[in-house]
C-alpha cells in the first residue's frame, strides 16, 4: 500500500506546475470570520461548557459543508487522576474516494498560560485565537469553498481535542486526540496519500519553517507542500528552512505509517499566554494557508 501512495503522491506532485494559473477561491476574510465566531465561546478547555459548546458548533458547522462526519468521544484518565471529556470531530468529503488527503488541526485551549508574564495570568486558560482558533477558521472557509466545489480526491479533515491538555517535556497528557484517531483510524487500511497538521497559523507576520520530525520522516511532503506554496507566491510565508523539532499531533499520527507533515509557526511571541487573542490573528495569513490547502487538493 505504501508504494501505492507513493506512486500517486508522485502523481499528484507532477501536475502541481501546471495548477498555478488557476485562482484559489479560498477566503481569507471568511475564515477570520470564522475564527472570531469561535473564539466567543470562551477558553475551550475539556470538561467546560464552553469546551462542550464550541465542539457542538464544529460539528453542526461541518455537518452543513461535509459529506458524513464523524465523531469520536472518550473520557481521558489524567496522569493526576481526573477524568476529562474530549471528542474528535473528523468531516469527511468524498468518503468512499481511496485516493485522499488527511488534514488536522486542534481545537481545545490550554488550561493553563504558563508564558505570560505575571503569576495570575499563568494561572488563567489560553484564549487561543492562533493556537486552536486559527486552524478551525481555516477548515470552515476551506469548507465552504469544497461545498460549492467538491474535491476530485477524497479529504478528511480532522479536529482533534486534547492536544494541549497537560504538560509538554516530559510529555503527559498531551496530544490526547491524535493518538486516539491514531489508534481507532477509520478503516483497518486507512492510508491517505499524505496528511498535514495545521497549528498556529493565523499570524500577521507568519512565517512557516520546516519541521524537523517532518522533514526527517515525510521529507517528500514538505518539498511538496512548500514547492506549492512557492508557485502560488507565498514563498514569503513558507520559507524554505529548517527549524527544530516540535512534539504536536503530527507525531501519533507519524507513528502510526501515515506520511503527515506539521505547518507551524513556531516563531508565535503570544504562545500559551494570555494574549492569545482575536487581534492577533489575520485575514491575509488565513488566506495564504488557505491558498495552499486547496491546491493540494487539486488534480
Amino acid at each position: 500500500m505504501a508504494t501505492v501512495c507513493a506512486i500517486l503522491l508522485a502523481t499528484l506532485m507532477g501536475c502541481a506546475s501546471g495548477e498555478a494559473t488557476v485562482p484559489s477561491p479560498f477566503d481569507g476574510n471568511r475564515a477570520l470570520g470564522y475564527v472570531r465566531t469561535f473564539m466567543e465561546f470562551g477558553a475551550r478547555v475539556p470538561g467546560s461548557e464552553a469546551h462542550r459548546r464550541a465542539g457542538d458548533w464544529i460539528a453542526s458547522e461541518m455537518r452543513q459543508r461535509a459529506d458524513t462526519v464523524i465523531e469520536q468521544v472518550w473520557t481521558h484518565r489524567t496522569q493526576a487522576g481526573d477524568s476529562i471529556p474530549l471528542r474528535n470531530i473528523l468531516a469527511r468529503f468524498r468518503p468512499m474516494a481511496e485516493e485522499r488527503l488527511l488534514y488536522v488541526t486542534h481545537w481545545d485551549s490550554r488550561p493553563i498560560s504558563e508564558k505570560s508574564s505575571t503569576d495570575e495570568q499563568r494561572k488563567l486558560p489560553t484564549p487561543g485565537a492562533n493556537d486552536g482558533g486559527s486552524g478551525v477558521g481555516l477548515f470552515l472557509a476551506l469548507g465552504d469553498v469544497l461545498r460549492a466545489t467538491p474535491p476530485e480526491i477524497g479529504l478528511d479533515l480532522l479536529f482533534v481535542d486534547g492536544e494541549d491538555y497537560g504538560t509538554f517535556t516530559p510529555d503527559v497528557d498531551v496530544l490526547l486526540g491524535s493518538t486516539w484517531f491514531a489508534n481507532n483510524l477509520p478503516s483497518a487500511n486507512y492510508q491517505p496519500l499524505f496528511g498535514i497538521v495545521f497549528d498556529m497559523i493565523g499570524e500577521t507576520d507568519l512565517r512557516i519553517l520546516q519541521e524537523g520530525h517532518s522533514l526527517n520522516r515525510a521529507p517528500e511532503v514538505v518539498e511538496r507542500v512548500w514547492r506549492v506554496a512557492a508557485d502560488m507566491g507565498h514563498g514569503n510565508i513558507f520559507v524554505p528552512s529548517t527549524t527544530f523539532e516540535i512534539t504536536d499531533d503530527h507525531l501519533p499520527l507519524l507513528n502510526k505509517g501515515l506520511r503527515v507533515i506539521d505547518v507551524i509557526d513556531l516563531e508565535y511571541a503570544y504562545h500559551h499566554s494570555v494574549d492569545d487573542t482575536i487581534d492577533k490573528v489575520s485575514a491575509r495569513s488565513l488566506k495564504a494557508v488557505g491558498d495552499v490547502a486547496w491546491r493540494l487538493l487539486q488534480r
